[in-house]
């Protein structure tokens, strides 16, 4: 099996499909790579929607929103194996947004037309799709939820907490997240200023939530999920 095959075979919704089937898609639906985006790469705004589906073969990508105060508030954080994109059957409901990389990342796609085409003799794929676009909305909208109506100290926790849960390397407590952030960025994620953030990490830290370094962070999920259901504050 070459590499682009082995990939497909392991992106979470091609889990079912037999080998024959991979060859198929290969066939039918050539994927177009890119080369390696370099962080900060701006890949869509609200007025250049891509059109297709998009896989993420490395690297991390950013979805936001900015509101008409100028400030930007993250709605998802997507890595290697997630897909984005539009198709008339299908819609991650990433359009009219803009996506970012985090990091080096690198992309590719599967034509709207031939994937299309592939989906329609193959249920049990459209109805893993359907679960796959159920859970990012899902999750998007909780993110969302959260940044708009919960204070700072909510915010930040509930960000890398959710970031810890699907980056973190390793299972125990705290769970280090596998991305470089830096103050400001994480300020850029939840439309705040990078000093409030400061502050706020550091009570994170006085109160058992977090450790850091330079430009890491590792996070004590079970407390912090505690935390956010009992609306903890600073002690």
């Amino acid at each position: 099996m070459d590499n682009k095959l082995w990939y497909l075979s392991k992106v979470s919704i091609f889990e079912a499909l037999a080998e024959q089937d991979l060859q198929e898609l290969d066939q039918i639906a050539p994927m177009t790579h890119f080369d390696a985006l370099p962080k900060g790469t701006l890949i869509q705004t609200p007025d250049t929607n891509r059109d297709g589906l998009f896989f993420i073969k490395q690297g991390k990508l950013r979805l936001y929103k900015i509101s008409l105060e100028g400030k930007q508030f993250t709605a998802g954080i997507l890595g290697k194996g997630n897909m984005f994109g539009e198709i008339d059957t299908f819609s991650f409901g990433t359009g009219g947004i803009y996506i970012e990389t985090l990091e080096e990342t690198m992309i590719c796609s599967i034509p709207r037309e031939q994937f299309e085409a592939f989906l329609s003799k193959r249920p049990e794929l459209a109805m893993k799709l359907l679960a796959e676009f159920s859970t990012l909305l899902r999750e998007r909208d909780e993110m969302l939820e959260k940044l708009a109506f919960g204070d700072l100290r909510e915010r930040v926790l509930h960000l890398l907490l959710k970031l810890s849960e699907k980056f973190g390397i390793g299972k125990e407590d705290p769970v280090k997240i596998d991305l470089a952030l830096t103050h400001q960025e994480i300020a850029n994620m939840i439309g705040a200023t990078r000093e409030a953030v400061t502050v706020v990490l550091n009570e994170l830290v006085r109160d058992g939530m977090l450790e850091t370094g330079r430009k890491s962070i590792a996070v004590y999920q079970a407390a912090s999920r505690s935390c956010l259901e009992l609306g903890c504050k600073s002690k």
